[in-house]
C-alpha cells in the first residue's frame, strides 16, 4: 500500500545495512519514521511497546528476530532462549507463536553454520506468504462488497464499518479487513469506511484513517460508541474487522470492543464478518472465552492519550484524576454465533468447526 505516495511494506530486510526495517507506527499519523531493528532486544522492544503491532505483522517480526539472533549466535540454546524471550512480548496475537515454532523446526533442523542466511530466508517467505493470504482474503471478500453494492442504488457507496487497525500496518501488505475494501476501490466500487477511533490506543483514529486518506478512500472518523447508532439509521451495510486469533469453532479475539459491534450488528441484522489469514487460527482452542489469554496492558494507556500540539509537537496528555486507577484489557472474544463468516485465504466460511475444517481439511489430520 501507499504512504506519501510510495509504495511500502510494513516491515523489510535492508541487505546492504544488513538490518531489519519496520515503520514505527507509534508516532503515525503525524510523524512517518522508519527505524532499523539490528539485535533481538530491538525486536523485543519493537513487538512488547508496540512499535509494530496486529498479530501477522507481530509474526514476521519475530521471525526477522529470530534471523538476526542466528547472526550473533546460532546455538541450539540462542534458538530456545530466543523462542522464549521473543514469545513473552505478546500473549494473545497467536501469530507470534506460529512463527516462532516454524522458525524453531525449522533452524533444529539446519545445520549450525546454515542457520542465518536458512532463518533469513525463511522469515522473507513468511512476509511474502502474508502478503499473498491477505491479498487473497481481499480478492474473497470483494465478492461480499460487490454482492451489496449491486442492490443499492448506482453511485451510493457500500458502507463498511471498521474496528481498530486490521489494515496494511497490521500485516506486511494489503491488510486483513482493510483488503477487501481495497479491492473493492481498485474494481470501481464506490464505498465510504466509518473508522472506530478504538480507544485506548486509538488505532482506527492513528492508522486506519491515515490508510483511508493516502490511499484516497472516502472515509469519516467516529468515536467507538457511535456504531450502533449508525446500525440502528440503516448507515452501516457491512461490518469487517480482524483478528489476533480464532479458535477452532471460530470465536475471534480481537481488539477490545469488537465483541460490542458484534452485539450492535447481529441487533440490527448487519453482516459482521472476520477476516483472519489462516496462521491467526489457533487450532488446539475451542472455547475462546475460556481459553483465551486476554492481554492487560498499561493503564497509562488509557489515562494518557497522545496528539499533536498546534505548533506541530507531538506529546501525551493525562485525561483522569491523578488518583483514578485504569483497567486496560486488549482484547475481547466475539462468540462464532454473531460472525455472519470467516474471509480466509481460501474462500469465505460460517463461523464453525465444521466451517474452517471445509476449507482446511488438512486440519483433520492433525
Amino acid at each position: 500500500m501507499k504512504a506519501n505516495g510510495r509504495h511500502y511494506r510494513s516491515i523489510w530486510f535492508d541487505a546492504g545495512k544488513r538490518c531489519v526495517k519496520i515503520i514505527d507506527q507509534r508516532w503515525l499519523p503525524h510523524e512517518f519514521r522508519v527505524v532499523d531493528l539490528v539485535n533481538r532486544d530491538d525486536f523485543v522492544v519493537a513487538i512488547r511497546d508496540m512499535w509494530v503491532r496486529g498479530a501477522p505483522l507481530i509474526g514476521a517480526t519475530a521471525a526477522y528476530g529470530m534471523a538476526m539472533q542466528m547472526v550473533l549466535d546460532p546455538s541450539d540454546l540462542s534458538i530456545e532462549e530466543s523462542w522464549e524471550i521473543l514469545h513473552k512480548t505478546r500473549p494473545t496475537a497467536i501469530n507470534l507463536r506460529w512463527a516462532l515454532d516454524d522458525m524453531r523446526r525449522l533452524l533444529s533442523e539446519t545445520p549450525i553454520e546454515k542457520r542465518a542466511a536458512v532463518a533469513f530466508a525463511r522469515a522473507g517467505e513468511i512476509c511474502d506468504e502474508d502478503v499473498e493470504c491477505n491479498r487473497m482474503i481481499g480478492v474473497h471478500g470483494l465478492s461480499i462488497i460487490r454482492e451489496i453494492a449491486a442492490r443499492k442504488p448506482e453511485g451510493e457507496p457500500v458502507r463498511i464499518l471498521t474496528h481498530c487497525n486490521a489494515g496494511w500496518l497490521a500485516t506486511v501488505d494489503w491488510g486483513t479487513a482493510t483488503s477487501p475494501i481495497y479491492h473493492a476501490v481498485d474494481a470501481g466500487i464506490p464505498v465510504h469506511v466509518w473508522v472506530d477511533e478504538t480507544r485506548p490506543r486509538n488505532q482506527g483514529a492513528q492508522l486506519t484513517a491515515w490508510e483511508m486518506a493516502g490511499n484516497g478512500i472516502s472515509h469519516q472518523l467516529i468515536v467507538d460508541n457511535a456504531g450502533g447508532h449508525l446500525m440502528q439509521h440503516g448507515l452501516v451495510d457491512l461490518v469487517i474487522v480482524g483478528t489476533d486469533r480464532t479458535t477452532a469453532r471460530g470465536d475471534v479475539c480481537n481488539k477490545i470492543g469488537t465483541y460490542l459491534k458484534a452485539l450492535a450488528a447481529h441487533d440490527n441484522d448487519v453482516p459482521f464478518y472476520v477476516a483472519l489469514p489462516s496462521p491467526t487460527i489457533d487450532w488446539t482452542v475451542a472455547d475462546g472465552v475460556r481459553e483465551i489469554p486476554i492481554e492487560e496492558r498499561d493503564a497509562s494507556e488509557v489515562t494518557h492519550v497522545q496528539g499533536r500540539l498546534p505548533d506541530g509537537t507531538v506529546t501525551q496528555v493525562q485525561i483522569c484524576p491523578d488518583e483514578t486507577p485504569a483497567g486496560n484489557p486488549a482484547f475481547d472474544v466475539t462468540p462464532a454465533r454473531l460472525i455472519t463468516g470467516l474471509i480466509t485465504e481460501r474462500g469465505i466460511c460460517e463461523a464453525s468447526v465444521k466451517g474452517l475444517v471445509g476449507l482446511f481439511p488438512e486440519r483433520l489430520a492433525g
